[in-house]
Parts: structure tokens; C-alpha cells; sequence
């Protein structure tokens, strides 16, 4: 089929209602679902849909009952519907959608369906993503044109035999090694690595790679960087100062329940509401955390109600994209305009989350301690320092409590602690000068006992001892500042939650409202006393049962994203019917009820990254470009620039400056001087971290919200103020200057240009293949490896005429240039190493 083309003037414009659907319409019976609900709800449910307060004309379209009953629909008969004379009518004042409303008009191809979809009885069906989930059966497939290794392959090479599409050639070794790298860590594999997968030939040496990766620690950090911009996790309140927070443990506690493979139920249920289950451990708490997320301000001006409910809807627009994958925001102010969602299911949601105590206005505080294994061995060590000089104070004082004479001069003894200014006299207490009077051999025990304790505080001979004491308690008060702290949920008794009028936060007229799900959807399991509150914990079980169609489905969709490129529903952050349809609905189904099974994260993504559909070439060819522009049928994988923190990641890794401990507090990378300036209240200057922890992956920069860290958003990281379904892909020159001119990448450039001198053989033509194989996966051909030669000469011959240059060019970085190095040659082959880093294959994932 060829793709229409719409001209007007020079100008070629692609029909983008033919690029986003691979298939001409099947003339056998019209799918509401796929082909109508998309025309309704764009042209008509604004006035006539759910919102009872914009429905004009008490007409309501959302329901069919009500459509055939006004007259919209003639089941059987399009040309009496009112709906379709409507559509077609010359008239403007009769014309819908009406023109006031500024939308294009509904299309010759729109109302042939709509006018099909009558014909054939006018009938609605549930919205996809709302209908109770069933497992589809896997469909069979004759003559599979590549190996079926499970269900995915059954269901992509069925959609590919009806459409008459032939899928794309297994992808080369290099490619598939890169890709897997890259989707499963977030990093490239070295050049040792990709020679050894090439050269296995065993049957299973790709599921062996894959096995391999899935028990990698860098698994985790992979997948959380993808559930932090779900959640918005950032280090800075947001609002007003956009001041640090402490929030880093929760980070380290998605890495680890990937890497553990917690179980996703648990996993939600931990995060929604960890603090409220039963005996909840440390990490359960830390989970908590999620709940503290959220923007908040400590302006002094700032109205507490206002803020109460800015932070109520916040959570309840979070908890709708994470778990739902829909637009409850939208019912913030009035009923959902498209979706069932009412204002009440907006408020009841927000009800769940009222018992979760915090300021509505100022600091939110260090939060509470969250001592690492690490940390907590060395907590050990101080303790025991601490009782080892504790107890050697105790014997020494014993002993000098039992000595005839030691006790002769104490009333000269002074001591520094009890004096303002300067040391002064001891006052003994009346009883110890009577035990004191005693003879030695006249004291009782408990006498000799109370002798020692006043020695053990106040002898002079006894201050080296006490000294000690002091000093490990010193240290260890120290070292107690570098434990991290996290901002847990603590629940508490529940604020009032009201319903508020058009979203209005100073009006208090609307009903209070209870913990309750969105009505459209499974209720929640009854209570055993009608009269007990739901918790929040309540409500993460009901998010993760059976009976809901929606986060099951919502997150097999954005996982596929992660290693197919695009989801089954390309729409991440919207499943209500303003998203899109799934290409793929069966596969969808079986997919979100394979997931619900175990909830079995590391099972969904083995699945998908062991098909032969992963494992397709991304290439395209000129047919199947035209079949499917936007690869809605998944006839070949998607090629894609990497994200922020893996093009940072990546250059790092090849240069071999990448610090890959796992784990804690975020870091400050390279900044000029005055980054911050722009930050008030207070004032503050970005402090570059040092040594090692300047190279630590991307994910663990320091993510301030209103001053996102510039490389990042240069590579489309977004700010986390809000979830980030899906993160867009931009190509701007910012991002090439980035990779040329940022000091992180030139540094890194520089010492790859290092290691490729000392490394990378005796001869310019070697050292060219060294480095480009580092950086791709593969050596360079003649046409490139001549293309770097050339650049080479030439800035041989610059900088060996530029002294000056060369030395502020090495100078970028605290990595030292070796110091029998050649400087010019040195310059003159980090330039070459920044284009190879530049490279568009270098961060891409084919």
C-alpha cells in the first residue's frame, strides 16, 4: 500500500492518520475499539461524553442506550442517524463538531466508518484497558518464517501473516550483544566481551548472555532509572528554594528489588504503603519513601491549606500514571471529559493518602537513619572502641580507688568540664569526703565502688583514659553524620479530604470524602466492620489483585517499551480512551496475565528479550518502510539514541573512567563556577564531588528539579517534577556540542585517547581500529578509519604549532595526563576520540 500524500503548494505532508496504522480497513465488521471510540471521543465527547457539566443538549454519546435513545445512532440505519446527518451537514449553525470549537472536521474516511459501524448495528464494546483481563489462547502459526521460541513469536508472527508482511533477518552477533547490553544495563559491552559472543557458536550462548546480564548488579540500575522517572524521584523539594532532600536510600531500594527480583506486587506494595505493614523492616519503610516524593516549599508566605491540597492531587496524579496509566488528573476540577473518572473517584483516591503526616509548609527535615551494611559494621567497631575504653577506664579507676594515698590531694584536683572560664577545684560530695576520711581497710565495697566511679570522672590521673572515651565518642558522632537519612511515610490520623469545587482550595462546601477506588473499576474487598476506614495499604493489594485490569497491563506495556522501542499501546502515560489502541491486544492480555501469574518482573523481561521478535534486525528496507512507517507491527526492532544517563555512561565505560559501585548518595559532577547562581533562599554554590565519585553513573547526578543538570536535558532527561511515562526522543546540535564540549566528555575523551596510546598497538591504523571497536562494537572500514587518519594528521600538525592550546585542552579533567606522555600527541588523538564518541552509532541501541 502506498502511504497518501496530501500536497499543498512545494510542501509534501504524510497523511499521518495512514502512517500510524499499517493496515488498510478490513472491510469485515467494524472494531469499535480500534476504529470508532478514537472518532467519538475526539470530535464528540468533550459536549457529549461523561462530564455532566459540559454535556450540552443532554446528550450523552458515551453510552449507547443513551445514543439510540436521542436519536444520534439508528441501529442499522446511517443515513436517519442524526449523527451522521450532523457530521455531513453543509449548514455551520447544524455542522458538529461545531466551529467555535476550532477542531479539523471529521474526514470523508471517519464518517465511512461511522457510517459502516451504524450499518452494522451501532454496537459499543468496553474500553480495552477497563474490560476484565482473560488469557487469550496463543495463537499457532504454519511455516513460521523464523524460529518461534515462545508466545510473543506466536502472537507478532500471526498479526505479520494477516497483514503480509515478512518479518526482518536475525540482527548480527554485534548488534545483538550491544542491544542486550544496553536494554539489560544500561551499558556497552567491551570489545573482549563482544569478540567472546561472536565467537561462541553453542546453541545456547544467547541465552547464556542473557542470563548473564539479568544477575548483573547493573541490571537494577538499568530498570530503576526507568522506575524513578515513574515515580519522579528527585533530590530537591521542587517548589520555591527547590532545597536538597534526602531521599537517596529509596533509590538504592529499587535498585536492589530489581536486582533481587522482589516480585512487583510486593514491590507496589511496599511503596504505597510499607510503613503500614505488619512488623515492617527497615527496607519495607524505605519504600515508603515514595509517598515523600512529591514537590514541595518552604516559602514562608505560602498558604498550609493551598500547599495540603496541591500535595493531595499530586499524589493522586502519580498513583493514577504509575498504577493506572490513566488521567484521573483530569477529574482534578470536574468530571473526566473522556473516561469514567469523576471528581469524587479524584477526591476519594486522595483520601487514601491523608494520613500521611508531614508539613504542609517548611523543611521537611533529615528524615530517618538508614545505616548500610557497611555503615552498620562500622557502627560495630565504634561501639566496641567505645566499651573497650570504657572499660578501661572503669578498671583503672578501680585500681586507683583501691591505692592508700589517692585521694591525699583532692581538693586540688580541677577539672576543666565544670569551669566557665578555665579550670577549676572539684567539689566533692559530702559522703565521698566521709568515705574518703575512712582508712582504706574501713571502706565497705560498695564504698570503694562509689570512690571509683567519682575517680573514674574527675581524677587527673585518670584524663588520658577519659580522653579516649571522648574520642571515640567523637568519631563516632562523625561518622553517625554520614549514615543516609530518608523521608519515610508516617501515617497518623487522616486530614480532612473534601471534595473541591472546581478544584478550588479555599472552598470548604463540598462533601468529605472517604477512601474509595474509582467507581468504574472492581471495588475494593468489604471490610469486616462497614464503619473501618480503607488504608493505603488497601489500596496497593486492590492495585496488584486480580480483579484489576489496569497495572498489570499498564506495566507489561511500558516494559515492552524498554526492549521493542514503542509499546503494544503506544500511548505509556494514557490507557483511557485519548491513548491509543493497542497494535497488539491478545499479546497485550497475554502478556498482563503472564505477569500477574507470579508478578515476575526478571520472567516478563527474559520472554521478551528471548524472542526471535527481539532478536530482529532493526534495518529497514524500503518496502516494509512504506508498509509500516511507525513499526506498529514490530516486523523489525526500533533503533534508538540511548537515554541521558547511559550516552554519559557509555563514554565513561569506553574511556575506562566509569566507577561502577553501586548505590548511594548522589554526586556533583563537573560545573562552572556560578551554576547555581540562579538558586535563592538560600543562596548556594554547586561543589563538584572528587576522586572516583566524579565518574559514577549518570542515574546517581544530583537531579535538582527546577535546575536540571544541563547534559541531561540536552538527552531529553526530564525534570521529574511530574511521572515521565516515556521519555521523548529529540536530535538537536546541543547534544553534538555536549558530547564535544562538556568537560565530562572531553576528559573522558582524553584518557580513552590515553588508553588507546599505551593499548591500542604501534601504528596510527591500529590504534584507529582499537578505538573504534571499543566504542561500536566493530572495526571501522576503509572509509571511516580514512576519514579518522586524516583528522589525525591534522591535529597533529595544529597543536604541534599551538603549545598553548594543548596544555588548557589537557588540563580539562582531574585525571592527570601521564607524565611520559607526548603532549601534542595526546591533544591530537583526544580530538579524534571525541568525534568516535560522538559517533551516532556509538549512542545508539540498534
Amino acid at each position: 500500500m502506498r502511504i497518501p500524500l496530501v500536497l499543498i503548494g512545494p510542501v509534501v505532508f504524510v497523511s499521518l492518520a495512514s502512517a500510524a496504522d499499517p493496515a488498510p480497513v478490513p472491510q469485515g465488521k467494524v472494531d469499535f475499539n480500534r476504529e470508532v471510540r478514537a472518532i467519538l471521543a475526539n470530535n464528540c465527547l468533550q459536549c457529549h461524553g461523561p462530564d455532566e457539566k459540559a454535556r450540552k443538549a443532554k446528550l450523552r454519546l458515551d453510552i449507547r442506550e443513551d445514543a439510540i435513545k436521542a436519536g444520534a445512532f439508528v441501529p442499522g440505519k446511517p443515513d436517519e442517524s442524526e449523527l451522521i446527518k450532523r457530521v455531513c451537514s453543509k449548514d455551520e449553525e447544524l455542522r458538529m463538531p461545531p466551529a467555535k470549537l476550532k477542531k479539523p472536521a471529521i474526514t470523508a474516511a471517519e464518517i465511512a466508518v461511522l457510517k459502516r459501524w451504524i450499518a452494522e448495528g451501532a454496537n459499543y464494546s468496553d474500553h480495552w484497558s477497563f474490560t476484565p483481563l482473560k488469557r487469550p489462547a496463543v495463537p499457532k502459526i504454519d511455516n513460521p518464517p523464523f524460529a518461534v521460541r515462545n508466545a510473543i513469536d506466536n502472537f507478532i508472527l500471526y498479526r505479520l501473516q494477516q497483514e503480509g508482511v515478512k518479518p526482518a533477518a536475525e540482527a548480527d552477533r554485534v548488534t545483538l550483544i550491544r542491544r542486550l547490553y544496553f536494554d539489560l544495563t544500561g551499558l556497552p559491552p567491551s570489545t573482549e566481551e563482544v569478540r567472546a559472543f561472536v565467537a561462541d557458536k553453542s546453541p545456547d550462548a544467547y541465552e547464556k548472555l542473557v542470563e548473564k546480564l539479568l544477575a548483573s548488579p547493573h541490571y537494577g540500575e538499568r530498570l530503576a532509572v526507568w522506575w524513578l522517572d515513574l515515580v519522579r524521584y528527585a533530590d530537591s523539594a521542587g517548589y520555591h528554594s527547590d532545597n536538597p532532600i534526602n531521599v537517596s536510600p529509596f533509590r538504592d531500594y529499587v535498585i536492589k528489588s530489581f536486582n533481587t527480583n522482589k516480585p512487583f506486587d510486593q514491590f507496589t506494595i511496599e511503596q504505597l504503603a510499607g510503613d503500614l505493614l505488619p512488623n515492617a523492616t527497615i527496607e519495607q519503610r524505605v519504600g515508603s519513601a515514595y509517598n515523600r516524593l512529591l514537590q514541595t516549599t518552604e516559602e514562608g508566605g505560602a498558604q498550609a491549606k493551598e500547599y495540603e491540597a496541591k500535595y493531595s492531587a499530586d499524589r493522586v496524579r502519580n498513583y493514577g500514571q504509575v498504577w493506572l496509566g490513566g488521567t484521573i488528573m483530569c477529574a482534578e476540577c470536574h468530571n473526566h471529559k473522556f473516561d469514567p473518572y469523576t471528581q469524587a473517584d479524584f477526591y476519594s483516591v486522595a483520601a487514601f493518602f491523608a494520613d500521611i503526616q508531614e508539613p504542609s509548609i517548611g523543611n521537611r527535615g533529615p528524615g530517618t537513619p538508614v545505616p548500610t551494611p557497611e555503615h552498620e559494621a562500622k557502627l560495630k567497631v565504634f561501639a566496641e572502641a567505645i566499651a573497650t575504653a570504657q572499660a578501661k577506664l572503669e578498671a583503672a579507676a578501680k585500681e586507683f580507688a583501691a591505692k592508700p594515698e589517692a585521694f591525699d590531694d583532692v581538693e586540688k584536683w580541677t577539672s576543666p568540664a565544670v569551669a566557665k572560664k578555665g579550670p577549676a577545684v572539684v567539689v566533692v560530695p559530702a559522703d565521698v569526703k566521709a568515705i574518703i576520711a575512712k582508712k582504706p581497710a574501713e571502706r565497705t565495697s560498695a564504698e570503694v565502688t562509689k570512690l571509683a566511679a567519682f575517680a573514674q570522672v574527675n581524677a587527673p590521673a585518670l584524663k588520658s583514659e577519659r580522653d579516649a572515651i571522648a574520642a571515640a565518642t567523637k568519631a563516632r558522632a562523625d561518622f553517625d553524620k554520614t549514615v543516609p537519612h530518608v523521608l519515610m511515610s508516617i501515617s497518623g490520623n487522616p486530614r480532612t479530604v473534601r471534595l473541591l469545587n472546581r478544584g478550588n482550595w479555599q472552598d470548604d462546601t463540598g462533601p468529605v470524602m472517604t477512601p474509595k477506588t474509582p467507581g468504574f473499576l472492581p471495588p475494593m474487598p468489604a471490610k469486616a466492620d462497614p464503619k473501618a476506614r480503607y488504608t493505603r495499604l488497601d489500596l496497593a493489594k486492590w492495585s496488584v489483585s486480580a480483579e484489576n485490569p489496569l497495572t498489570s497491563r499498564v506495566t507489561v506495556n511500558r516494559l515492552w517499551k524498554l526492549f521493542y522501542g514503542n509499546g503494544i499501546a503506544r500511548s505509556l502515560e494514557e490507557s483511557g480512551t485519548q491513548g491509543t489502541v493497542p497494535s497488539h491486544p491478545e499479546l497485550l492480555d497475554w502478556l498482563a496475565t503472564e505477569f500477574q501469574t507470579k508478578w515476575d518482573v526478571r520472567h516478563m523481561i527474559r520472554l521478551m528479550v528471548t524472542s526471535s521478535a527481539y532478536r530482529q534486525s532493526s534495518a529497514e528496507t524500503p518496502a516494509i518502510r512504506e508498509r509500516d512507517l511507525t513499526n506498529r507491527l514490530f516486523a523489525r526492532q526500533t533503533r534508538g539514541r540511548l537515554d541521558a544517563e547511559f550516552v554519559r555512561d557509555t563514554a565513561l565505560a569506553v574511556s575506562g573512567l566509569l566507577n561502577r559501585d553501586i548505590g548511594g548518595a548522589s554526586v556533583k559532577p563537573y560545573q562552572p563556577a556560578g551554576y547555581w547562581s540562579a538558586l535563592n533562599f538560600p543562596t548556594r554554590e554547586w561543589q563538584k564531588d572528587a576522586g572516583e565519585k566524579v565518574y559514577r553513573r549518570g542515574m546517581y547526578t544530583h537531579w535538582q528539579r527546577s535546575f536540571p543538570h544541563p547534559a541531561m536535558v540536552a538527552f531529553d532527561a526530564p525534570s521529574r517534577e511530574e511521572a515521565a511515562c516515556d521519555r521523548p526522543r529529540s536530535n538537536i546540535p546541543q547534544q553534538a556540542l555536549v558530547l564535544l564540549n562538556d568537560p565530562e566528555f572531553v576528559e573522558a575523551a582524553r584518557v580513552f585517547a590515553q588508553h588507546t596510546l599505551e593499548q591500542g598497538g604501534k601504528d596510527d591504523a591500529t590504534r584507529i581500529a582499537w578505538a573504534f571497536e571499543r566504542a561500536t562494537g566493530r572495526k571501522p572500514n576503509d572509509k571511516e578509519a580514512a576519514v579518522l587518519t586524516t583528522m589525525l594528521a591534522k591535529h597533529r600538525t595544529d597543536f604541534a604549532a599551538k603549545p598553548a592550546e594543548v596544555k588548557l585542552l589537557l588540563a580539562i579533567g582531574d585525571t592527570p595526563v601521564p607524565k611520559d606522555a607526548k603532549p601534542e600527541e595526546v591533544a591530537a588523538w583526544t580530538n579524534v576520540c571525541r568525534v568516535i564518541l560522538n559517533l551516532h552509532e556509538t549512542i545508539t541501541r540498534q
